[in-house]
């Protein structure tokens, strides 16, 4: 198919009207932003089969960046919807066999980082304290989100010591005497600030 028709199949299945398809196909950037709607509402329809469908499609595009850009926003918008760490590895999964398709090595790498940072996120928020080595690997924006948004005393701990970056270690120190143990209140918060669309990119 052609690229504008791959645009067309993926805004009409995400119910979308008010995109010009030549003009998404001309301009790079009004692709991605396309593709971002596209990929929000697949993943608010909770079907598997429909993000399976757009990744699909998505891949086929001959601009890898604004491709790998959308697939990424699926992948946060998978590990924002699932329930713990089982449903979002299995659902992951497709989405990390799926990102061997690009042909770029650095999009494939950046979308299996992605997968693992949150899986690390979600193996934190029920209950299990990485160890330092597994906080040294996460990405600077993970040990940003677990330093701005954890509830677990003992990562906050842990980045406030030993984060990657200065801002990291000092939100760290200034929040690790605030925070109640993981397990009460606290993470019922965490859990509610994701439901309500978690951190950002």
């Amino acid at each position: 198919m052609s690229l504008g028709a791959d645009v067309a199949e993926l805004l009409a299945g995400a119910g979308i009207g008010d995109v010009d398809v030549a003009a998404a196909v001309a301009d790079e950037h009004v692709r991605t932003a396309a593709y971002r709607r596209v990929v929000a509402a697949a993943v608010a329809s909770g079907s598997r089969e429909r993000e399976r469908a757009v990744v699909d499609v998505l891949l086929r595009d001959p601009h890898e960046l604004g491709a790998k850009t959308a697939v990424v926003a699926l992948v946060d918008g998978v590990a924002r919807r699932a329930g713990g760490l089982g449903e979002f590895r299995a659902r992951a999964e497709e989405l990390r066999v799926a990102a061997g398709r690009f042909r770029g090595e650095g999009h494939r790498a950046f979308v299996r980082r992605r997968i693992d940072d949150w899986a690390l996120w979600h193996s934190v928020r029920e209950g299990r304290v990485p160890t330092a080595g597994e906080l040294a690997e996460a990405t600077d924006w993970m040990q940003r989100l677990f330093a701005g948004q954890s509830t677990s005393t003992a990562v906050l701990a842990l980045l406030a010591a030993s984060g990657r970056t200065r801002k990291v270690r000092n939100v760290a120190k200034g929040r690790v005497a605030g925070v109640r143990p993981a397990g009460g209140a606290g993470r019922s918060n965490e859990t509610q600030r994701l439901a309500e669309g978690g951190p950002g990119r």
